[in-house]
């Protein structure tokens, strides 16, 4: 069973003198015989709830305890809070006025800084008042800092849950201390995704860089395991803000949502998620010589702890088990709507070399009929080694890479011309007689109108 404890400290206080005195409360006394019983409490010490040492009381306390006990009970014996309680005495009005409006303008202005400031423009006198005084000063009123931080805004903060497992999912990327590789350091970033009401992780990997491409990709394998979900909730880092992420969850059905700009806690699940992958693997990942080291650990903290552990938010059950009872039904996400989803397109203009530039690298095309036209040149996210192609008049043309050394052997392939047609008369186009004609006066020949 749980144990009875005293609501506050105030009663425990009250119990502590109640033990004292109690016992003659319940006897029958005869003249003076309490004045003896009282001056014997007197010459003995006890220890008071909360402190080290003992101490003892006069006659005349333990006697109001008696009497108030008597009266009253034990709520008579709770000791009776100062009536100046939290005011700062040597404070005028005005001065405390003062320093609790400058606490509500600056909550994050310490006691020390708020007092320094007031006495070197001197609106406060030296030794007025101490640092520890105006801490109880704004703990009184409720304007200790932490309850100004964690209060403010314009609106109350809740805890909220998705309705159901793969209705949101928070995607961000862990900042990690650098990976020895090869003699050199290089960065590490742990891109991850996780499931609001199941806590459940659909996908972590391990990268160098944190590039909107690398975020897709691990969204990539996340939904060829699992259905898309609802919405994505991130922050508002340039990783996040890309148009290919924004397009690709407009045609996938998904919702794109953004915490707001410098709101930390708005994003309190996935932070508890990085605390607990830190305490439990990346601080100790011993030696890794790879990416792949990392991951393979990431992936075992996972399947063989994380996934399994009962958790607090989950009512003591388990990610993964709150995960398998809310199974979704299968949406009509295969890998061709996934590849049209993140297919990105953009505009350029074919050299006369027929060659193109994509994203710092140099491509060819076999039609020569494209040199200096514009082109749409489309590419993949779902698989990033495969090769681009273009797109043109509702056909497709595919690309190559540039191989300098293999075209000075190659033999020219034909440009794609439209034949003339060899019956057609040539059009009279004659610009230097015209202007001979003009020149010595001679009346040009009529031509046929078009």
């Amino acid at each position: 069973m749980d144990s009875l404890t005293p609501k506050d400290h105030a009663e425990a206080v009250a119990l502590f003198r109640a033990e004292i005195i109690g016992s003659l409360t319940c006897r029958e006394l005869v003249r003076g015989e309490l004045a003896e019983e009282l001056r014997a409490l007197a010459g003995k010490r006890f220890r008071p709830p909360g402190l080290d040492h003992t101490r003892s009381y006069t006659l005349p306390t333990l006697e109001r305890w008696y009497y108030d006990y008597r009266e009253g009970g034990l709520p008579a014996l709770r000791p009776r809070p100062r009536s100046d309680r939290g005011r700062a005495r040597a404070l005028t009005p005005k001065q405390l006025e003062l320093i609790l409006d400058i606490r509500r303008e600056h909550p994050s202005a310490s006691a020390p800084l708020i007092l320094r400031t007031l006495l070197a423009d001197g609106r406060l006198i030296a030794d007025a008042v101490r640092p520890v005084t105006l801490n109880r000063l704004f703990h009184a009123h409720g304007l200790d800092r932490r309850a100004a931080r964690d209060g403010s805004g314009g609106h109350t903060r809740l805890r909220w849950q998705a309705e159901r497992p793969g209705a949101l999912w928070h995607g961000d990327v862990c900042h990690v201390g650098p990976l020895r590789i090869g003699g050199a350091l290089r960065p590490l970033r742990i891109h991850g995704l996780l499931d609001d009401a199941s806590r459940y992780v659909p996908a972590l990997e391990a990268h160098h860089q944190e590039r909107e491409v690398d975020m897709l990709g691990v969204w990539v394998r996340a939904l060829r395991k699992h259905p898309a979900p609802g919405a994505l909730y991130l922050d508002n880092g340039s990783t996040y803000r890309g148009d290919i992420l924004r397009v690709a969850c407009a045609r996938l059905g998904v919702t794109l949502l953004h915490a707001r700009p410098y709101d930390a806690p708005a994003r309190g699940k996935m932070e508890r998620f990085w605390r607990t992958l830190r305490e439990g693997c990346l601080d100790h990942l011993g030696q890794v010589a790879s990416l792949h080291d990392v991951n393979v650990r990431l992936w075992a903290f996972l399947d063989q702890h994380y996934h399994r552990a009962p958790h607090s938010s989950l009512m003591g059950k388990s990610p993964q088990t709150v995960h398998a009872q809310n199974p979704r039904p299968a949406d009509a996400l295969d890998e061709s709507a996934l590849r049209d989803a993140l297919t990105v397109r953009e505009s350029r203009r074919v050299r006369r070399d027929t060659t193109v530039s994509l994203r710092g690298e140099d491509w060819e095309l076999e039609q020569g009929f494209l040199a200096g036209r514009k082109v749409t040149l489309a590419y993949c996210l779902v698989d990033p080694q495969e090769a681009p192609w273009v797109e043109h008049e509702g056909k497709s043309y595919p690309l190559h890479r540039v191989d300098p050394l293999a075209n000075a052997r190659r033999q020219r392939p034909p440009r794609r011309t439209t034949p003339a047609d060899p019956n057609r008369p040539k059009p009279d186009f004659d610009p230097a007689g015209v202007l001979l004609d003009l020149a010595t006066g001679r009346r040009p020949a009529k031509k046929e109108q078009p």
